[in-house]
């Protein structure tokens, strides 16, 4: 196969995904206002809460930042979101205007609450 060849092929699978990522972001979206988790959360760090108060819950960029590079961070934000937080032992406390998180296994499969967590661990701040 001729380096041009790999090249172009390199560069299609490239753009294919780049393509379905920006799909999943939508459908990442869409299943969290479905889910009801943008009511307390932001995607980006620095959005303020309700009548100017600290946000609800800690931003998802803040969230990636907060759990990047650790082993089992998906696991343990899956079964937070499902069973909620305990209040007396966050590390957002007074960063955020909520107490904890309330469990929302009502509100969302265990398999879409790991798909919407995975993705928010691949949020990155933005570049300032």
């Amino acid at each position: 196969m001729s380096m041009q060849w790999k090249a172009a092929v390199l560069l299609g699978v490239s753009l294919f995904a780049g393509a379905a990522m920006a799909g999943v972001n939508e459908d990442m979206k869409a299943l969290a206002s479905k889910s009801g988790c943008l009511t307390c959360h932001s995607i980006e760090s620095g959005a303020q809460g309700p009548n100017g108060m600290a946000p609800i819950g800690p931003a998802w960029q803040d969230v990636a930042k907060q759990y990047a590079g650790k082993p089992g961070a998906d696991a343990f934000l899956t079964r937070v979101v499902l069973e909620g937080s305990n209040p007396y032992s966050s590390h957002w406390k007074g960063k955020v205007s909520g107490l904890s998180m309330p469990p929302n296994a009502v509100a969302i499969k265990e398999a879409d609450a790991n798909k919407l967590v995975k993705w928010i661990l691949t949020l990155a701040p933005a570049a300032k």
